[in-house]
Order: structure tokens, then sequence, then C-alpha cells
């Protein structure tokens, strides 16, 4: 009876120990971060402003994800048609598919998924980017070089990543609108009219720019963990590994959770 006593009251210590242990590393991570993300933007307004590398990173960041944004945008905007023609023909209301497809994607899914697409595809990548650098003391070496590396290789991609969001949700809404008129005229025989006349009534240049600041926020969200993981790699080719599914793990929850924050507070 005393060991199952014994061993009964060290379970609630593992637990409460367990427990304390993520919130201290949890509380850890958040405040580096965010020393990491204060440096970085301080070095935003000092000299030498790398626009090659700014340009550069738009052209990656952005111009290399249209491709995935707008495969992505247009079977988007193909399920809510068909969902949403399915639901609102029973109500007799099937016209108003266009104003739900365009709410749908100019609020919530097109910032939302357009987050997700770019971490999947340049996030994970920059944090591999700089992790390797990191692991192989290449960070170390741009330093002896009298390089900053927070003004060469993280300014310039949270700058680049807060533009390229915003022009690739408006793409993201703009393809998957198009392929909903396309498919609501072509398979669902809806008005075409009608359809734009209602995405025209229903949305409003708030709807617009709520999306557009979300995106703004996703890509600062993005750049700065891809960095910030990179930056601290340790261990060879394993430690960049974990550097990289953290950096897609974390910034796909912070992306979920904080559309749920932003949308309560701009609803």
């Amino acid at each position: 009876m005393a060991d199952v006593a014994r061993i009964g009251g060290q379970i609630p210590a593992r637990v409460f120990g367990g427990a304390g242990r993520v919130l201290a590393r949890f509380v850890g991570d958040a405040g580096r971060l965010a020393m990491f993300v204060g440096d970085a933007v301080a070095r935003l307004f000092s000299r030498p402003v790398r626009v090659l590398e700014l340009a550069a990173q738009l052209d990656f960041i952005g111009a290399r994800s249209i491709g995935v944004v707008a495969l992505s945008a247009i079977f988007t905007g193909l399920v809510l048609t068909l969902q949403g023609y399915s639901v609102l023909v029973r109500f007799g209301s099937e016209n108003l598919v266009g104003s739900l497809v365009a709410l749908s994607l100019t609020r919530e899914l097109a910032p939302v998924l357009t987050a997700l697409m770019v971490t999947a595809r340049a996030g994970s990548a920059t944090a591999a980017t700089i992790g390797n650098m990191a692991v192989t003391e290449q960070i170390d070496a741009l330093r002896s070089l009298a390089i900053d590396p927070m003004n060469y290789l993280v300014a310039p991609r949270l700058v680049a990543s807060i533009i390229s969001l915003p022009v690739l949700t408006a793409l993201f809404s703009l393809a998957g609108i198009a392929a909903a008129l396309v498919f609501a005229v072509s398979v669902l025989g809806l008005d075409g009219l009608a359809f734009m006349a209602n995405v025209r009534s229903s949305v409003k240049s708030n709807d617009v720019s709520v999306g557009l600041w979300k995106a703004v926020v996703f890509g600062a969200l993005i750049a700065a963990i891809a960095t910030f993981r990179g930056y601290e790699a340790r261990g060879g080719a394993q430690g960049v590994g974990h550097a990289t599914s953290r950096t897609v793990v974390e910034t796909a929850v912070l992306i979920l959770s904080g559309d749920y924050v932003m949308t309560a507070l701009l609803f």
C-alpha cells in the first residue's frame, strides 16, 4: 500500500513537472523570438539597404509562389461553388453562390490558404537555408567580414514577405472568384451577370482590407519564425531538419489561431 501511495504521489508531480518545463520552454522561445524580431525591425532602418537581396527575396517568396497559389485558389473556388450551390439550392437561393464564394475567399480563405502555401514552399526553404548557414558557421563568417547577418539575411526576407503576402492574397481571391464564375456558368447553369452582380454588392472595401491586413500579419509571422528557427539551428543536418519542421508546424498553428483572433477583433 505504501508503494502504491508513493507511486500515486509521483504521477501528479511528473505531470506538473512536465507541464512546467513545456511552459518554461514556450516562454523562453517567445522571449527570444520577440528580441529577434525587434533586432530585425531595427535593422530595417540601418544602412546599407540591401536592395538586391530584397529583390531576390521578392522573387523567391512572391513571384515563385504565384503558381502554387493560383492553382490552390482555382480548386478552392471550385469546391466552394459546388458545396455552396448544393446547400443554397435547397432554399431557392442558388443565385447567392457568388456572394458566398467572394466573401469566404476575401475575408478568410484567401489570406489563410495563401499563408499556408507560402509557409510550405518558402518558409521551410528559408529556415533550411539559414539553418544550413548557421550549422556550417557561414553566419559567423559574415560577421568576420563585417557584414551584419540580421541586416543581410533577416531584414530583406521580412520586408519581402510582408510585401508579397497581400499581393498573393489578392491574386488568390481573384483566381478563386474567376474559377467559381466559370464553373457556375458552364457547369451549374447559373447566370454570369447575376453572379458578378452579387459579388459586387456583397463585397465591401472593409472586407478586402480585413483580408489584406491579415496577409500582412501572416507575412511577418512567416518570415520571423522561419528566420528565427533557421538562425537558432544547431547540430548539423538533423538540427536543420528539426528547425524546418518546427517552422512549418509553428507557423501553421499561429496562422490559424491568429486568424481567429483577428476575425474576432475585426468582425
